[in-house]
C-alpha cells in the first residue's frame, strides 16, 4: 500500500485526495507555489514542500521541481489530480523512472489517448464510432483549410493534444477559416506545447455524455455509468449530472460497452473517462461518437460518488498499490440524481471574464442532500495565476426534478463577497424550462448565454454595499453580485448599467487591459483605421484569450504594447482618435 503521497495540484482536488489519504492512513504531502504558502490545501496536508514561484510553468507545471519535491519528503507515490501535468505522459514517465507510483494509467497510455489523433485510431480498432473528419498530413495553415473544405462546413478544428475545450474553434462560414486556425494553434501550442491540428464535421445540437471507466492491473475494466455534461460555454462544462436525461436503458448499455471497449483498447489503468456526442435527434436509436479520452480524474467524479456510494480517489489509490478493483460491475447502480455546478470568479455580465481578489466572506451551504468542494476559505485570494474556479456544488436526491430544486436552494444558500461570481447565472440555468426538461445541447450557452447573463446582470441585489469587492479591472463593485437570498428578491436596473461598466474600462479614446495578462498579438500600427468590433490587441490570461475591440470606428493613435509584453490591470494598450 502507498505510504505517503505527493499532490502534484492545489485547490480544491488536493483537498479531495488529502481526505482520502486520511481515510486510507495515507500520509500526505501538499506541494505549493509562493503566493499559494498559506492555502488550505497545505494546511490540511501533513506536510508541504515548497516548488516555486506563483507562475504555473514554475511551479505546477515544472516536472523536475514537483519530482525533487517528491524525493525531499520521502514520498513513494504522486497523485497528479486534474489540469496541470495530469495528463502530461513526460511527467509520468518522470514519475516512474524516480521510483514514484504515478496514480494514474501508464506513461504510454497516457501519451496515445492523450493525443486525439491516435485515441480515434484506437476507438475505430474497438469498434466504436467516431465522429466523420480529417487528419492532415500537411499541418500548414493551408493544409488544414484543406482538410477543411473536405470535411465541409460547419466544422471543428480541434488541437490533437488538446482538452477542456482549449485549442478549439468552431468554423460556419469560409472567411473565418484561416483565422480560426491561427487561433486554434497558438492556443494549443500555449496550453499543451503541440500544434497540431485536426478537424471534425460539427454536429449541431448534440448532447456531451461522458462514461466513468475504471481498470486495475489485473485485467479487470468496468464502468460507473454515465455524466450528461451538454450544459457548457465555449466547450468547458458548467453543469454535470448522472444519469442523463437523454439515455434510455438500450443505449446506455450500448454507449457504457464501448466506453469499456476504448478502455481494454488502450490497455487503460486506474480511473479514466470515455466521452461521447450523441444525436439525439434520431430519437430512441441515437447514434453516439467517440469523442475523446480523459487520462485522470475528473472535475465532475462527485456526480458518479453520489449516485454510485464510492469513492473512486480511495479507489485511485488502491488500484495504484497493486490491489484489484474493490467492486464488481455486477454490484454497480445508479441510486437517485446528481448534479453539480462549477462556480467561478467570472463575470457574466462582461463576457465571462475572470476575476481576482480576495474572498471577505465566504459561506457554504449546509443542507441535507448537498454536498461542496472547494479549496477556499474566507479571506482566500483568487489568484491571476491560476483557473478560478471557487467550488463545486453538488446535489444528490431521488429524483431529477428534486435534485434540481435542491442544488437550487444550496445556491440561495451561498455567500461570496469580494469578487464577482456566476452564482446567480447558474441559478438561472437551473430555473430554465429547456433545461428542466432535459433539452440543453452542447451548443445552448452559447446561443442564449449572452441573453441570459444579461438577463441576470440586470437584477441588482440589495445588500451591504460595504462589502462589495473590487473587480479585475479594478473598478469598485457598485453593487454585490450575490448576497444568498433569491435572485428575484431584488430591484431591477436597466442594462445601461452594465453599458456604462464596460465603458469605463474601454472608453472611446483608450483600450485598456481588464486584467494582468499577456500580450499574445497587436494587430494594429500607428494610423490604421479600425471597424467598431475589430480586435485590435490579444491577451491571454487565466487560460484563455481576450480579444480586445474597437469600441467604434476610429483611427489608431498610438500603440503602447508589443507582443509578449506582460501588462498590469488598466494598463493603456492602444489610444484611438
Amino acid at each position: 500500500m502507498i505510504r505517503r503521497l505527493l499532490i502534484a495540484n492545489r485547490g480544491e482536488i488536493a483537498l479531495r485526495v488529502i481526505r482520502a489519504c486520511q481515510e486510507l492512513g495515507v500520509e500526505s504531502v501538499a506541494v505549493y507555489s509562493d503566493i499559494d504558502a498559506g492555502a488550505p490545501h497545505v494546511k490540511a496536508a501533513d506536510r508541504a514542500v515548497a516548488i516555486g514561484r506563483a507562475p504555473a510553468r514554475e511551479s505546477y507545471l515544472c516536472i523536475q521541481h514537483i519530482v525533487d519535491a517528491a524525493k525531499t519528503a520521502g514520498a513513494d507515490a504522486v497523485h497528479p489530480g486534474y489540469g496541470f501535468l495530469s495528463e502530461n505522459s513526460q511527467f509520468a514517465d518522470a514519475c516512474v523512472k524516480a521510483g514514484l507510483v504515478f496514480v494514474g494509467p501508464p506513461a504510454d497510455v497516457i501519451a496515445r489517448m492523450g493525443s486525439k489523433i491516435e485515441a480515434r485510431r484506437i476507438a475505430v480498432s474497438a469498434g466504436v464510432p467516431v465522429v466523420p473528419g480529417e487528419v492532415p498530413d500537411d499541418q500548414s495553415d493551408a493544409g488544414i483549410k484543406a482538410a477543411v473544405d473536405r470535411v465541409g462546413l460547419p466544422t471543428l478544428i480541434k488541437a490533437s493534444a488538446g482538452g477542456g475545450g482549449k485549442g478549439m474553434r468552431t468554423v460556419r462560414s469560409p472567411e473565418a477559416v484561416i483565422e480560426s486556425i491561427q487561433a486554434a494553434r497558438r492556443e494549443a501550442v500555449a496550453a499543451f506545447g503541440d500544434g497540431t491540428l485536426y478537424v471534425e464535421r460539427l454536429i449541431d445540437r448534440p448532447h456531451h455524455v461522458e462514461v466513468q471507466v475504471f481498470a486495475d492491473g489485473h485485467g479487470h475494466t468496468i464502468h460507473l455509468f454515465e455524466r450528461e455534461c451538454s450544459v457548457q460555454r465555449r466547450h468547458q462544462k458548467v453543469v454535470e449530472e448522472s444519469p442523463s436525461p437523454v439515455l434510455n436503458a438500450e443505449l446506455r448499455a450500448r454507449m457504457t460497452s464501448a466506453a469499456v471497449a476504448v478502455a481494454r483498447a488502450s490497455g487503460y489503468q486506474n480511473a479514466g473517462t470515455v466521452e461521447f456526442l450523441v444525436d439525439v435527434t434520431h430519437g430512441p436509436n441515437a447514434p453516439f461518437y467517440f469523442l475523446e479520452m480523459n487520462t485522470r480524474l475528473q472535475v465532475e467524479h462527485p456526480v458518479t460518488e453520489l449516485v454510485t456510494g464510492l469513492d473512486l480517489v480511495r479507489a485511485q489509490l488502491l488500484v495504484a498499490s497493486g490491489e484489484p478493483l474493490p467492486w464488481s460491475e455486477a454490484a454497480l447502480a445508479q441510486r437517485g440524481h446528481a448534479i453539480e455546478v462549477r462556480v467561478y470568479a467570472e463575470d457574466p455580465a462582461q463576457t465571462f471574464i475572470p476575476q481576482a481578489g480576495t474572498l471577505v466572506e465566504y459561506r457554504e451551504p449546509r443542507r441535507p442532500g448537498v454536498r461542496v468542494d472547494s479549496g477556499v476559505t474566507e479571506g482566500s485570494t483568487i489568484s491571476v495565476h491560476y483557473d478560478p474556479m471557487i467550488a463545486k456544488i453538488i446535489a444528490h436526491a431521488e429524483s431529477r426534478p428534486l435534485a434540481i430544486n435542491r442544488l437550487a436552494a444550496a445556491l440561495r444558500a451561498t455567500t461570496i463577497r469580494g469578487v464577482r461570481t456566476n452564482l446567480p447565472f447558474l441559478l438561472s440555468i437551473l430555473e430554465l424550462d429547456a433545461f428542466r426538461r432535459g433539452d440543453v445541447d452542447t451548443g445552448f450557452l452559447d446561443r442564449e448565454g449572452a441573453a441570459l447573463a444579461a438577463s441576470v446582470a440586470d437584477v441588482v441585489i440589495e445588500g451591504d454595499r460595504s462589502t462589495a469587492g473590487t473587480a479585475i479591472d479594478g473598478s469598485r463593485q457598485s453593487f454585490d453580485p450575490w448576497n444568498g437570498v433569491a435572485a428575484k428578491a431584488a430591484v431591477t436596473t436597466t442594462s445601461e448599467t452594465a453599458q456604462r461598466r464596460r465603458t469605463a474600462s474601454t472608453g472611446p479614446q483608450t483600450i485598456t487591459a481588464p486584467m494582468p495578462a499577456t500580450v499574445l498579438e497587436v494587430r494594429v500600427k500607428p494610423g490604421s483605421a479600425v471597424k467598431k468590433g475589430d480586435v485590435v490587441v490579444l491577451l491571454e490570461a487565466m487560460k484563455m484569450e481576450l480579444p480586445l475591440r474597437a469600441p467604434a470606428d476610429a483611427t489608431v493613435k498610438t500603440v503602447r504594447c508589443k507582443q509578449g509584453d506582460l501588462v498590469t490591470a488598466d494598463a493603456a494598450l492602444v489610444e484611438l482618435q
